[in-house]
């Protein structure tokens, strides 16, 4: 099918290494302790093992490579937790600020009642689906899909969510890029806008993590991405008046 369809990775590689990276720092300090017979304390070892797991378990992430995010992001595509186009909010417990996160300046120009290429790399794997929506604002766009959880060995856990089949307006795009184990590849799709004349359109990309707790700072079980487009109709097909 052509939502599943990827693109080889032309994002760096780095990404897709981070655990084994920290797999691999587990190793040489195990190495390092017992071959080396370097003194590090058992307490210090177990406390930095901890630290590895706890990344390793770490939420997921998407970078929205195409089209341009709204908002600059770094390796792993942050900020990107707060509804509706990112950001997060401050963690007391990590001792981390507040980001709303810096636009980037970027529009893209697309005609209307065209299809518009989409190309996303998971940058730290999650089970789950995506979601595209658009709106003339921010303020417009839907909200998150309804999940429903249940209470599992470690807690409650997202189950599922809504998917809208087919897709009612504004929601361009729904249930994609389902997966349950580590995509090898980019996502990629595309997009069909709308026939409509719109001067800094609001493009949303969510993607929705199943088996996830969903609690703490900026609780849900989503993460999200914006990219502005100017939409110029095609005055040979009719206006879509749904926007």
């Amino acid at each position: 099918m052509s939502d599943l369809k990827r693109s080889e990775s032309f994002v760096s590689n780095a990404r897709e290494t981070r655990v084994p990276a920290f797999c691999d720092m587990m190793i040489d300090i195990k190495s390092f302790r017992l071959i080396k017979g370097y003194p590090v304390k058992l307490s210090n070892l177990l406390t930095i093992l901890f630290l590895v797991g706890l990344a390793v378990r770490a939420d997921a992430h998407f970078v929205l490579i195409s089209p341009a995010a709204s908002l600059v992001q770094n390796v792993n595509g942050d900020p990107q937790k707060i509804g509706p186009c990112g950001g997060v909010s401050a963690n007391p417990g990590r001792g981390t600020p507040a980001n709303p996160g810096v636009p980037s300046g970027a529009v893209t120009n697309v005609k209307g009642g065209s299809n518009l290429p989409l190309l996303i790399q998971e940058s730290i794997f999650h089970p789950g689906h995506y979601r595209v929506a658009l709106a003339r604002t921010a303020k417009e766009l839907p909200a998150d899909p309804v999940v429903t959880t249940a209470q599992t060995a470690r807690g409650l856990r997202s189950q599922s969510a809504t998917i809208q089949n087919p897709p009612v307006a504004p929601v361009l795009l729904d249930g994609i890029f389902a997966h349950t184990e580590r995509p090898m590849q980019n996502w990629e799709s595309q997009i069909p806008i709308p026939n409509i004349n719109c001067q800094n359109c609001v493009l949303q990309v969510i993607q929705f993590m199943a088996d996830h707790p969903g609690i703490g700072v900026d609780g849900g079980h989503s993460y999200h991405h914006c990219a502005i487009l100017n939409i110029t109709a095609d005055p040979a097909k009719p206006v879509d008046t749904r926007w």
